[in-house]
């Protein structure tokens, strides 16, 4: 099929090069000069594991534009995956949504399409789409538009850093659409996926057992509330978990025990059940701001998915508190952060904790220091007015700090030279945001651990040798 992408972000050229590589013809068009000559070179504009590889395997059936002419007009689908960045009343703005629906429409070929919103859109979005194609279909045309339109949401359940596996090996495909025509048009798009009848790539290989994919069915409101309702409940238990880590904290419990106890009960699961700094990323702040913005329009309110919220972002002022606690004093302070991205394997700063817990310490004075392996260029570029002293390694963060915060869970922090940065220290404090390292191991190795919903752990001191009894005088 001929297919065509509209925004090439990071669900747009996930999903252009991943439809590619299973067969089909796509042309991906973005208005930035530069993404477009980076794609057609070959190079992702994004960091995600296995998009460069794919394109190149791709490449034959892919054709990158700035053009909606050499796009539309042929497309037998055509998805709008352009950005819905959040106002600052919560609901998402739309105005790449409307220059994509108009651009379709003063374009669009004779033959039945489909029109898939697969950006996260508000509630309805499917109606207000459909209504802008319409208009400019008539106002460029000079005549009214025939029925070979269908519009659909296919929305996307895409991890940054497993995108690309999640693409070719979905927990489910959900897609609404009041027209079965373009029901049956993406069940045939979507067909080597379901059925996994593509060959897997070698990098990114089919998880076993894997045999077909569940195609849920839904009309249009359905499948947008669908994702909206996915990214609220996965916030909700990572906020639900943190909230008990706090709780774990006073009582001296273990939040690890904690999250594994009730995890291991198949009615709630132990997936983002990690107690930690929060999420961060360009979906759960979003699309839980969007919820409640749109529940307002309706008159209702959503005092779970607003406490989520609440809680998420508490955490980010908690790793401030732990710091104090440990240093009393934070002014003139060096302490280094290990992560940017707010997530591993990603370059992306979307809502990154570890920005917002530099711009919190900053404003207490503090020299802040901070490494990561693939975001620190974005991070220069992105947020040049933000004091932070970039360090091309780790060991360089520690040296004379005062204390070290792992924000971000890269592997490799794993493997540093622990013991080494210890030594380099001012103070060897060590606040893991994600629990995500031995803390007995980290202790043993000299440093202070501090973790989320744990009781701080001390090194290992030597024994005191025997004081010297008292000696009773007599008189």
């Amino acid at each position: 099929m001929k297919v065509a992408v509209i925004g090439t972000g990071y669900v747009g050229i996930t999903t252009g090069v991943t439809l590619a590589y299973v067969g089909h013809h796509v042309t991906c068009v973005d208005v930035n000069p530069a993404k477009l000559a980076s794609l057609k070179a070959g190079k992702a504009p994004i960091y995600e594991p296995g998009l460069e590889e794919l394109l190149s395997l791709a490449a034959e059936r892919l054709a990158f534009t700035d053009s909606y002419a050499e796009a539309v007009p042929e497309a037998d689908v055509i998805f709008i995956a352009v950005g819905t960045p959040p106002l600052p009343d919560g609901n998402p703005d739309l105005q790449y949504l409307q220059a994509a629906a108009a651009g379709i429409g003063e374009h669009i070929g004779e033959g039945f399409t489909v029109v898939v919103n697969k950006s996260t859109v508000p509630i309805g979005s499917g109606n207000w789409v459909d209504a802008l194609i319409h208009e400019a279909f008539a106002t460029r045309q000079g005549k009214l538009f025939q029925e070979h339109l269908a519009v659909a949401s296919n929305p996307e359940f895409l991890r940054e850093g497993s995108a690309i596996h999640d693409s070719l090996y979905p927990d489910r495909m959900v897609v609404g659409a009041e027209d079965q025509r373009a029901l049956e048009v993406l069940y045939t798009l979507y067909r080597p996926i379901l059925e996994q009848t593509f060959t897997p790539p070698s990098f990114i290989p089919r998880p076993e057992g894997l045999q077909a994919v569940p195609f849920i069915a839904t009309d249009l409101t359905s499948a947008e509330l669908i994702k909206y309702s996915a990214n609220a409940f996965l916030a909700l238990k990572i906020s639900f978990i943190n909230e008990i880590a706090a709780l774990a904290e006073r009582v001296g419990a273990d939040v690890t025990q904690i999250a594994k106890g009730i995890g291991l009960d198949a009615r709630i699961g132990t997936r983002f059940l990690q107690a930690g700094i929060g999420w961060g990323g360009s979906c759960f702040g979003k699309d839980t701001a969007a919820l409640i913005a749109t529940a307002q329009d309706y008159g209702l309110s959503m005092p779970i998915v607003a406490a989520a919220r609440e809680v998420n972002y508490r955490q980010r002022e908690r790793i401030v508190e732990k710091l104090l606690a440990e240093l009393k004093i934070l002014k003139g302070r060096t302490i280094g952060l290990l992560g940017l991205a707010f997530k591993p394997n990603t370059d992306d700063l979307r809502d990154a904790p570890a920005l917002d817990i530099a711009h919190r310490l900053i404003e207490r004075g503090v020299r802040v220091r901070v490494h990561d392996p693939v975001a620190m260029e974005k991070a220069r570029r992105e947020h040049p007015h933000l004091a932070l002293h970039y360090c091309e390694t780790p060991e360089e963060v520690a040296e004379e700090a005062d204390a070290l915060v792992l924000v971000t869970e890269w592997a490799m922090y794993r493997e540093l030279p622990w013991e080494e940065m210890a030594r380099r220290m001012r103070r060897a404090v060590l606040v893991d945001g994600r629990n995500f390292l031995d803390r007995a191991q980290m202790a043993a190795l000299g440093f202070r651990y501090v973790g989320i919903g744990l009781n701080p752990l001390e090194p290992p001191r030597l024994a005191a040798k025997e004081a010297p009894r008292a000696v009773r005088v007599e008189g």
